[in-house]
């Protein structure tokens, strides 16, 4: 075997623990391909859609959506990630909540999913593994959303996710370009995630309100936002708040307003951006989203990146107002987005 390729065992006692994000080259959604090289790829890639399919790939949507009954559509989606945290079964409540997420930005209701995982078996332990898989299993289950099998492949970096199948009536589906302007944006987790995952990456320090925000679940605030008669959202991951709401109101052809102060932020979020923990994602996510930017008095570039960092399982942008969660801005009818 080579070096790279030598088995790493568990710890003895009192030995430093095995550091998952070390395994890879970057971590959690941060690793998506940037959004605007990502949409040069698949422009035109659309297929051949007939009139049952509801949302596909032209929208950007967080799901496709195909019409099965009058009253029922079918969700489907796929999401997984390299390691964002060194706890392996962290790592997998935090995947799993990730990809359910793109079910409940939809407005619908997952029902059954299969693992999606590569993994370095000559090089990382299979109990380590095994943790992985448990932690995804347990939110799974906290869904009400069964775990049928998966695919498996031997993979030089470690990667895990789920591919989840959901339902939603055809109705009551939020979209990424059914928002209108003149309304309240709702966003329903805090943001800042990924800086925090970033500084743990480098440091091992170990930030337990930005896990449990992660591995949180979206599915109480899918429901508020579909009670409330929302029609439009999506959930913030790797291409940032400022990257999600942009494609939210190009899809939509209108713009939005964003009070800096309003949005919320995880606890320690300001302090690594302020010691320069910012990833490469994050910063792509920016340069991609500037020119669509109108940036207000006193807003710094800090500030951008901010509202650009690179999320993880982050939270709903919903178009309309979510009882119980924070209004950090609203729609208008023109282009671009305003941040003041």
């Amino acid at each position: 075997m080579t070096e790279a390729q030598t088995t790493i065992r568990e710890p003895e006692e009192g030995a430093a623990p095995i550091r998952l994000t070390g395994f890879a080259h970057g971590g959690g959604c941060a690793c998506k391909i940037p959004p605007g090289e990502l949409e040069d790829a698949v422009r035109g890639l659309i297929g051949h859609p007939g009139p049952e399919v509801l949302v596909g790939l032209d929208s950007g949507d967080d799901a496709s959506a195909v019409l099965v009954r009058e009253d029922l559509a079918v969700l489907t989606t796929a999401d997984f990630f390299t390691p964002v945290v060194d706890d392996a079964y962290d790592w997998g409540r935090i995947a799993a909540a990730n990809a359910l997420s793109d079910i409940y930005a939809m407005g619908g209701r997952p029902v059954t999913a299969i693992n999606l995982l590569g993994w370095p078996r000559g090089v990382l332990p299979m109990e380590l593994m095994t943790e992985v898989l448990r932690g995804g299993l347990s939110v799974a289950t906290e869904a009400g959303c069964p775990v049928l099998g998966g695919h498996s492949i031997d993979d030089p970096e470690p990667k895990y996710g789920m591919a989840v199948t959901g339902v939603a009536h055809p109705d009551r589906l939020l979209r990424n370009d059914a928002a209108a302007p003149g309304l309240p944006i709702t966003l329903t987790k805090p943001i800042g995630v990924g800086l925090l995952n970033n500084r743990h990456k480098q440091t091992g320090e170990v930030f337990a309100e930005a896990v449990e925000t992660m591995a949180r679940l979206n599915s109480n605030a899918s429901d508020a936002a579909v009670a409330a008669g929302a029609k439009a959202a999506t959930d913030v991951t790797g291409f940032g708040l400022l990257g999600h709401l942009y494609k939210m109101v190009r899809a939509s052809g209108i713009g939005a307003v964003i009070d800096l102060q309003s949005v919320p932020l995880v606890d320690g979020a300001r302090e690594a951006l302020r010691d320069g923990f910012v990833s490469g994602g994050t910063k792509r996510n920016l340069d991609w989203v500037r020119a669509h930017l109108d940036a207000g008095t006193g807003i710094t570039e800090n500030d951008l990146l901010l509202l650009a960092d690179a999320q993880t399982s982050g939270g709903l942008l919903v178009v309309g107002e979510v009882p119980g969660y924070p209004v950090i801005g609203h729609t208008t009818a023109g282009q671009g987005i305003r941040i003041r």
